[in-house]
């Protein structure tokens, strides 16, 4: 029995009780009358498999004390099938237990559903633009970035298995003065000039590769004229530099359905006609030559301006263009995931969109990421684009390998500054998480294999034989895991997912030590062995399907 369908069977046991005349209840906003009811594991396994405080949110609907209610769900709980014991706790808490049957069902399920387990329709019905990584498109990705590129694909796994529409999208920030400086910055490289220090030029070492990479496919570029060279390393450099982001980005198995260049928003007359848009809701005045957004009206430290006094759009009026384009495109909410140097950005934003006359509470969010370090043999790996020791998503999966990296990453709550610790993620041993995850899963491929060579063909299941208190874990465990995964795709933290495979793991190999799973030698098979072969078949499932929400493979062989 799942914990949806334990739900269910408490919302059913109410409305019987209701039909029959036994409990009345009398409609409470919010509360009464109800589609589901909470189910929760209690923290103390002693306290039953599933707790729930529905007679305490029920006590004034029902007109009766806590405790009288649960008695009588209590009551009439005890005589369902499946149900091995209903108590009451404290002011009214009902602690359920189910019976061995009832809980080993679960591996059916999960059998049945494969890759489909976890997955729901929490979500359905939103059409979610998810916006990540969004570098310049002057340099490599490098190791925020690397962050982001994880978190955020998995993000847009994780609110799929839970029902939305979700688009990933790149910003491509291809406008703006820094693009005519990456194509100066190419040139001089290109004619062997070094590149000036503090004008805002490109001085990374990246730049000479790249200036040879485009003189290597243009040649003719250094015999034009010296403003026509700039121009000419600027489209070029850009070309390529994008390709090698993208390139780069699905070696990392991040996938983008969109990307968006922000120069269309200049070039379609988005930008210039941000101001008439958003003048329509009474939030754009002019003061000083200058036009500028009321976003201290909602809550922003100061008004923004969208045009210069000298008639100049402001990179805030890209935004403005960018996040009414978004939303012209049918999306809500719109995902906002920014670096740590980005924190101003939220209060703006948030502000835009109630500037615009949306709901900045459903509309639009706006994550940030901390900053990340990487450390090999005790010491960081620095980070230093300007003298062009930089560390690039590349480099990251070259040290680590996408599988550690993508797990490292999206372990870590993102509110969090991060540590990834090189000898630590490439170590075949338990304290490297990634390993511990994807070894559990091989040894469950295991067990199939070995019970393969000794002709076991799964056949009829006995549930009610797992009745090990090992195996009661683990079921309740594996049955948590579509509540795990609607959980962290709606409050966007992926880490739970992460954090959820590590205790499954460490509840299969308590299990696989403790409770035989195959006979011994030419013993036979029993219909116990033969219970537990769905047991861990239910397992290699789940674990699989929770490496896959994170991007990590699930290795059927270490």
């Amino acid at each position: 029995m799942t914990p949806e369908q334990l739900s269910q069977v408490v919302l059913d046991t109410l409305n019987a009780a209701v039909a029959d005349g036994t409990l009345t209840l009398t409609p409470v906003p919010g509360v009464w009358p109800a589609r589901t009811v909470t189910v929760e594991r209690p923290k103390n396994r002693d306290h039953g498999d599933y707790a729930t405080n529905v007679a305490l949110q029920l006590t004034k609907a029902a007109g009766l004390p806590p405790r009288a209610l649960a008695e009588l769900l209590a009551e009439r709980l005890r005589r369902v099938d499946g149900i091995a014991g209903a108590e009451i706790a404290g002011p009214g808490f009902l602690n359920l237990r189910l019976a061995a049957g009832a809980a080993g069902e679960i591996a059916r399920t999960i059998a049945a559903q494969g890759a489909d387990y976890g997955r729901s329709t929490t979500f359905t019905g939103q059409r979610i633009n998810l916006e990540f990584v969004s570098a310049n498109p002057t340099g490599p990705l490098h190791l925020g970035h690397t962050r982001w590129a994880a978190v955020g694909d998995a993000l847009g796994r994780l609110l799929e298995a839970a029902g939305a529409d979700v688009t990933r999208e790149f910003y491509i920030n291809d406008a703006g003065n820094q693009m005519n400086n990456f194509g100066l910055s190419l040139a001089l490289r290109a004619n062997g000039q070094d590149v000036p220090e503090g004008q805002g030029l490109y001085e990374g070492a990246y730049i000479k590769d790249l200036a040879q990479a485009v003189l290597d496919e243009h040649p003719v570029l250094t015999s034009l004229p010296e403003q026509a060279q700039v121009e000419a390393f600027r489209t070029a450099g850009y070309k390529t530099q994008l390709r090698l982001q993208q390139e780069s980005l699905e070696r990392f198995r991040t996938h983008f359905d969109v990307w968006f260049s922000e120069r269309t928003l200049h070039d379609s007359g988005a930008v210039e006609g941000v101001a008439d848009r958003l003048a329509e809701q009474g939030h754009v005045f002019e003061q000083d030559g200058a036009v500028w957004l009321r976003t201290t009206d909602f809550g922003d430290d100061k008004d923004r301006v969208i045009v210069r006094s000298n008639g100049e759009r402001t990179y805030f009026s890209a935004d403005c263009a960018y996040y009414l384009d978004k939303r012209d495109r049918g999306f809500s909410p719109c995902i906002y995931m920014l670096g740590a140097d980005h924190h101003g950005y939220v209060g703006r934003l948030k502000a835009l969109a109630a500037c615009s006359g949306d709901d900045p509470d459903r509309d639009i969010e706006v994550l940030i990421g901390q900053f990340v370090k990487i450390v090999k043999e005790g010491q960081e790996v620095k980070l230093s684009k300007r003298a062009g020791n930089i560390v690039t998503l590349d480099d990251v999966i070259d040290l680590l390998g996408v599988d550690a990296a993508r797990y490292a990453l999206a372990r870590s709550n993102v509110d969090n500054e991060l540590v990834l610790d090189v000898d630590l993620l490439t170590a075949q041993k338990a304290e490297n998480p990634v390993w511990y995850v994807q070894y559990a899963h091989s040894r469950m491929c295991a067990v199939k294999r070995n019970a393969a060579e000794k002709g076991y063909e799964r056949g009829g299941f006995q549930p009610e034989l797992l009745t090990h208190e090992r195996e009661s874990d683990l079921l309740a465990t594996l049955a948590d895991f579509p509540r795990v995964v609607a959980l962290a795709a709606g409050q966007r933290e992926v880490h739970k997912v992460a954090h959820y495979l590590e205790d499954l793991s460490k509840k299969y190999h308590g299990w696989y030590t403790d409770c035989r799973i195959l006979p011994e030698g030419d013993e036979p098979m029993t219909d116990l062995n033969s219970a537990r072969m769905w047991l861990a078949e239910a397992s290699q499932i789940v674990v699989r399907n929770g490496l896959d929400l994170l991007g990590v493979s699930a290795p059927e062989r270490m």
